[in-house]
């Protein structure tokens, strides 16, 4: 070969090595190596005795013994373990006569009569029906001037329950009632309780001048309403209400 056709060949670009099928050729080698090592693994475990989990700490659990039903069964003993004192008897959980005072009974009431005490007593009964009214009781007492009404609505559920607070509690600001914000219980969440001592008198020809309070709030599926009145129509001091507003919620 002459010097000038090893310049020209010197000249000519090098053709690049082929590679794509060589490398190709590797990952799936690496592929199909994986996958055949997974299906080991798996076929391995398959075959292999499950493992025993450990023990339950508490594998006795101290859970009552199941009886026939006779006379003496009632729906708390069969729901026993699901049971809440909410679902006994109601009147048990109002709050007590203060020492002193002359209570006028407590007791349940009946959804016709509550309904009646409504200015619409007819749309707040379909309202009540509709919201799963379950029950309501009642306690009552008077002590001098003083006269107080509570009473314990339940429902079926705490949605209705809270239709029912937020219902009872919507309109109590009004000029026509309380005519003024009120302020939160101590000792009460504030989205959940609220009471309000009313601005003004209410003055009737015939009657004494009667000044009132009021406290709405619910715990559960149950909503305590506390009236509070001063017969005498003098002012009311809000810690007496919020008194036995603190002591009724803790008796639920």
């Amino acid at each position: 070969m002459d010097v000038d056709a090893a310049d020209a060949a010197a000249a000519l670009p090098r053709r690049a090595r082929r590679r794509g099928r060589t490398t190709l050729l590797i990952a799936a080698a690496l592929v199909l190596g994986a996958l055949a090592g997974t299906a080991t693994g798996y076929a391995i475990q398959y075959h292999r005795e499950p493992t025993a989990l450990p023990p339950l700490a508490q594998q006795k659990l101290a859970l009552p013994k199941a009886l026939a039903a006779d006379d003496a069964t009632t729906l708390k003993t069969i729901n026993a373990n699901r049971w809440h004192k909410t679902d006994d008897d109601l009147v048990k959980l109002l709050v007590e006569t203060p020492s002193g005072a002359k209570g006028d009974g407590s007791g349940y009431d009946t959804l016709d009569s509550h309904a009646t005490g409504f200015e619409r007593s007819e749309p707040m009964f379909r309202e009540l029906v509709d919201s799963g009214f379950r029950r309501i009781a009642t306690t009552t007492w008077e002590q001098g001037d003083i006269g107080v009404d509570v009473q314990l609505i339940q429902f079926k559920d705490y949605a209705g329950a809270e239709k029912y607070r937020e219902g009872q509690s919507g309109y109590v600001s009004e000029e026509k009632f309380a005519g003024n914000d009120g302020s939160v219980i101590q000792g009460i969440p504030a989205e959940l309780g609220h009471l309000w001592v009313f601005s003004k008198t209410d003055e009737k020809p015939g009657y004494y001048p009667v000044r009132e309070a009021r406290a709405v709030a619910r715990r559960g599926d149950i909503v305590m309403l506390v009236f509070y009145f001063d017969k005498r129509g003098r002012g009311i001091e809000e810690s007496d209400v919020a008194e036995v507003a603190k002591r009724q919620w803790e008796r639920l």
